[in-house]
């Protein structure tokens, strides 16, 4: 049985639009990985930097090279506080993707189930048909050899 030429363009908008989703969806998930991958290589440059500090307060430093230290950590705290930021934000993006794309989901199979119904109500239709006319021969032929 054919589909409802209306509904078959539904279903294929909807099909494309999923799809669309879909790859919106999986850019999301790679461009949050990879400002996680910053986050976490700013986070161990910082952690081995502040061992360096630390191994150098351990021989003696000056009053210059501490306050260079200081600002110099200051400056990788601000920078992880903004990556971590940029983290939350494509965290963000991709639940708000995920959404559409769930959205869109539901829309395509919605619109396929309702072209499974009318496939199923045009089946039956036919299958009237078919034992209508089953029952006309049955009929005729009874009456034929009489």
């Amino acid at each position: 049985m054919a589909i409802n030429p209306a509904l078959e363009t539904l279903i294929e908008l909807a099909t494309n639009e999923t799809d669309e989703a879909a790859k919106r969806l999986g850019l999301a998930v790679r461009a949050c990985e990879d400002t996680e991958q910053k986050l976490a290589m700013l986070l161990q440059y910082r952690e081995e930097y502040e061992a360096r500090f630390q191994a150098s307060l351990l021989s003696g430093v000056t009053a210059a090279g501490y306050r260079n230290f200081q600002l110099f950590l200051d400056k990788l705290d601000t920078a992880i506080a903004g990556q971590q930021r940029i983290v939350d934000d494509a965290k963000r993006r991709i639940v708000d993707e995920r959404s559409q794309w769930q959205s869109c989901e539901r829309k395509r199979m919605s619109y396929d189930t309702l072209a499974t119904r009318m496939q199923k109500v045009e089946e039956r239709k036919a299958n009237k048909r078919d034992q209508k006319l089953m029952d006309e021969f049955a009929t005729r032929q009874s009456n034929y050899k009489r």
